[in-house]
């Protein structure tokens, strides 16, 4: 079978936009199938990027080659530093995007980018021969061949929306649901879960009483994402592009509440109706009253979707409820009175991947050459999409390549720990990113992700030559700064809280002149330093004691109750010699661990 194709990329949302430009920049003839063209890159909830942990993926994303943060930057009209009072590591950047110019920003990069063909096709079933995909099947019956395949399907498979007791086929208001792909890839023997998501109505900007909101102005100056738009300031560019927006805060009342609580009867959430589980961490508005019954109010951010958009989003009012209701639930909150609505809120419940079921490099284990990336794989939010859809397409290109994979540690990024989590652990419910999941979360910053991850994106071949001689530049400033520091005796000083470094440079005699974001990184260093290295230390003694734990020659892991074939598969072909061994074998998840700890305590206690 002659290869029309090296790559072929399932879907061009988040995930599928980054797969295939990352595929296509390494020179691989690559093509991008959607249902819609004009829908590529399309924000389907939320118009912004970032947040806490999320902003640390895309600033990883940027470093490593990706386009997610220099569009964001783009298109963004408001700027805001999340968890400002706390400490660097959990500061995250937010931008709030104008909704339709993001998606013309990334649209302008895909259609433009060599080697890259997008084209207007649904996908009904994939081509395997011998263990290895060799192509897809479109709908009209045409085959296209390829030597690797990316699935990047959002939510779109065999996709469900729900409005109160109304139902749609769709994965998006406006869009089809593709419909083929589950069937075959449970053909292929792939398990598929369900799962749900929803978003909020669309209110009308100049029916909102502005003046009885709290407003939320951006952040001056503002802070981008991308080192390519840094570069652009440092040269004098101005920066942002877009006009600025000023967002407002407003609360749900006891009135909302019992609005909601007196229709639960007329919630397809409440009814059994939605079958798939929803995000643990961005509820419906009527699943947070019923769940946090004891809170009064639940804040409402009013995001204008763009300077001249006449559309607001009101994050935190997720619904699926009647759109009688939701009018009704939305003219109780303040500043909503009179509010007019565009668009009424939905759920959407799609089929999902159990991510269990891939690799390190997110190929799956099963059929050789086939990835999975995005929602497909059970996670939620823009950003854990992309970086996922980065992951998996430089794998595949690289695989077509012949050359090594891309396997970062969890010491090296926030990405690589949302990858191990999905790959060993799995998911029970859409998996979202914190800062928390990080055990190196101290060394994981949003402000060293270049120094962490750009040698990676110019080995790769993403990130060019001299934009990794800047990156590496920066760093030896940092280093030589604070060793000067050290030697002067103001590094002691510095690690004191009360004290900063641009306090330390107002009141010396000499200070060299250091760039304010090599002064930024140079500060959080040395007051780190101690936190990391004691960090270190214990995570250290912790798996000093894991690998100390001794499992006995011929363990008969067959006989551990509870334990599932695949367990017991994974554990034979290893044969680990320690628990610590056990701890690192891909796929295993906790639950297996913890049955193979209670089995080896039992044996101990049994000698």
């Amino acid at each position: 079978m002659k290869h029309r194709y090296d790559v072929i990329v399932v879907g061009l949302g988040h995930a599928g936009c980054e797969a295939a430009l990352a595929c296509a920049r390494l020179g691989l003839s690559t093509l991008g199938l959607t249902l819609k063209r004009d829908r590529a890159a399309v924000m389907s909830c939320n118009p912004a990027v970032g947040g806490t942990a999320k902003g640390h993926l895309v600033r990883e994303l940027d470093a490593l080659g990706g386009e997610m943060g220099r569009a964001a930057d783009l298109s963004g009209t408001h700027f805001k530093t999340l968890n400002a009072s706390k400490g660097p590591a959990v500061q995250a950047t937010r931008i709030l995007c104008d909704r339709d110019a993001y998606a013309r920003t990334v649209q302008s990069v895909l259609f433009s980018q060599p080697h890259l063909t997008v084209q207007e096709a649904e996908v009904s079933s994939l081509v395997v021969e011998e263990g290895q995909v060799v192509g897809v099947v479109l709908g009209d019956g045409a085959q296209v061949q390829a030597r690797a395949v990316l699935l990047t399907t959002g939510t779109f498979l065999q996709a469900l929306m729900h409005v109160g007791e109304k139902k749609e086929v769709g994965g998006r208001l406006g869009d089809e649901a593709a419909r083929g792909l589950s069937t075959s890839l449970r053909s292929l023997g792939f398990s598929l879960g369900r799962f749900k998501t929803g978003t909020p109505a669309r209110l009308r900007r100049d029916s909102i009483d502005w003046d009885a909101v709290e407003p939320q102005p951006s952040d001056a100056p503002a802070r981008p994402f991308s080192w390519r738009t840094r570069q652009d300031i440092a040269s004098g560019r101005p920066f942002p592009l877009q006009p600025a927006v000023t967002c407002g805060i407003t609360f749900t009342t006891e009135a909302t509440h019992r609005l909601l609580r007196d229709n639960l009867h007329r919630s397809p959430l409440f009814q059994g109706d939605i079958v798939g589980r929803g995000p643990r961490y961005c509820p419906s508005l009527e699943d947070k009253v019923v769940r946090f019954a004891a809170r009064e109010r639940h804040q409402v951010f009013l995001e204008p979707e763009g300077p001249d958009s006449p559309l607001v989003y009101p994050a935190g009012l997720s619904t699926s409820m009647p759109a009688d209701v939701q009018l009704e639930f939305l003219r109780s909150i303040p500043g909503l009175a009179h509010v007019e609505v565009v668009r009424f809120g939905y759920a959407v419940e799609y089929d999902f991947a159990p991510p269990t079921q891939l690799s390190s490099t997110l190929e799956t284990k099963a059929v050789r050459g086939l990835f999975f990336a995005g929602q497909l794989n059970g996670t939620s939010g823009y950003e854990e999409a992309a970086f996922q859809g980065l992951y998996a397409g430089l794998n595949a290109a690289l695989q077509v390549k012949g050359e090594p994979p891309l396997l970062l540690g969890r010491e090296e990024a926030h990405g690589a720990v949302l990858v191990d989590e999905l790959v060993t652990k799995g998911v029970d419910e859409p998996f979202r990113m914190f800062t928390s999941r990080s055990e190196h979360r101290l060394k994981l910053r949003e402000g060293n992700a270049e120094a962490r991850l750009a040698r990676h994106g110019h080995r790769v071949g993403l990130v060019p030559r001299e934009a990794l001689e800047r990156v590496e530049a920066r760093a030896r400033a940092v280093r030589d700064e604070v060793a000067r520091l050290k030697r002067s005796g103001l590094g002691a000083r510095l690690k004191r809280p009360e004290v900063s470094y641009a306090a330390l440079a107002a009141g010396a005699r000499e200070w060299p002149v250091v760039p304010p974001e090599v002064a930024e990184e140079v500060e959080v260093e040395v007051k780190y330093e101690g936190y990391i290295a004691q960090a270190e230390r214990a995570a250290a003694r912790e798996a000093d004691a894991w690998d100390g734990w001794v499992i006995p020659a011929g363990f008969p892991f067959a006989g551990v109750r509870g334990l599932s074939a695949e367990a017991v598969e994974k554990l034979n072909a290893h044969r680990p010699g320690t628990v610590g061994q056990v701890r690192r074998i891909p796929g295993l998840t906790p639950a297996a661990l913890s049955l193979v700890l209670v089995a080896l305590k039992r044996e101990r206690a049994q000698r």
